[in-house]
């Protein structure tokens, strides 16, 4: 069994939204989620953070259609220009869409970006009503594309991480994947590294060159251990990969994250599982491994 190290994971509060896409099947509702999460894998360089929540079968969707959620993480400046954009650009295109709020709870705040994209209707567009819900329909070349009027927001928790240190990258991926895997089980809770993963975990600065905002987690990194004082890695490791967690609530994102560890401390060759935190200057949300498992 790895050893658990009695650190924590510092996170952070982003504003989130949680959209629902249906489409004529589950095929080109997987494309919309998939363009629409595209380029948002961390604030520090991408205009939001975003991945897929969950697959919703026909008979949980307003529309009677298969659908999946997903989940974007941004500032509350930038929340409602991410959707406008994201929306408009990879969902209102891609076939047979549509799109409507999930949330799934009472909103802390509520963005009218379905009244705002109305306009690309120029003046044909129709309000309308699918399962009590307030939609616009928005004439395209292929028929329809209906959006739900408003959707909600609240501010939840984001950077929730663990870091798996294993003796080969085999091992190592393998035990990663098995996390993500199991953390992706859990609704309203998203990764959005590639596959949930992230090999390239940073520091905040740099300690060569001043324009860098992040740079190389070095402690961290296999290849450096001979060349550095301080390495965090024993002899034994080999291969560190970062899963990184956003979620409504910080207690989902301890779900997630206990998820994860449960489910890779038992992996073969996993030697240590431990977080990243920036002593307490970053994020206000203290998770403390030990008390996840």
């Amino acid at each position: 069994m790895a050893e658990i190290v009695d650190t924590f994971a510092e996170a952070f509060n982003l504003w989130m939204s949680r959209i629902l896409i249906t489409a004529k099947n589950e095929k080109w509702a997987r494309i919309a989620a998939n363009v629409s999460t595209g380029f948002a894998t961390s604030a520090i360089g991408c205009p939001c953070e975003a991945a897929i929540d969950k697959e919703v079968s026909a008979s949980e969707t307003p529309d009677g259609r298969p659908g999946i959620i997903i989940m974007f993480c941004a500032s509350k400046k930038n929340l409602e220009k991410v959707l406008i954009d994201r929306i408009g650009q990879c969902i209102l295109t891609c076939p047979t869409t549509a799109v409507f709020n999930a949330l799934g709870e009472e909103p802390e705040e509520t963005l009218d970006t379905g009244n705002k994209m109305k306009y690309f209707g120029d003046g044909f567009q129709k309000k309308d009503e699918v399962a009590g819900k307030e939609v616009y329909r928005i004439p395209v070349m292929e028929g329809d594309f209906i959006i739900e009027k408003d959707f909600g927001a609240k501010k939840g928790v984001a950077g929730g991480n663990l870091f798996i240190l294993a003796e080969t990258e085999e091992q190592g991926l393998a035990a990663a994947e098995a996390a993500a895997e199991a953390i992706q089980k859990i609704d309203k809770v998203i990764q959005p590294f590639p596959g949930g993963i992230c090999r390239s975990g940073s520091k905040v600065g740099s300690l060569k060159y001043k324009f860098m905002h992040a740079t190389t987690n070095q402690k961290y990194c296999p290849t450096l251990k001979g060349q550095i004082e301080d390495s965090e890695l024993p002899d034994a490791v080999n291969s560190v990969f970062e899963l990184v967690i956003n979620g409504l609530t910080q207690d989902l994102v301890k779900q997630a994250m206990s998820a994860g560890i449960k489910t890779a401390k038992n992996m073969p060759g996993v030697k240590k599982i431990t977080a990243g935190n920036y002593g307490g200057e970053l994020g206000k949300h203290f998770i403390y491994l030990k008390e996840l498992v």
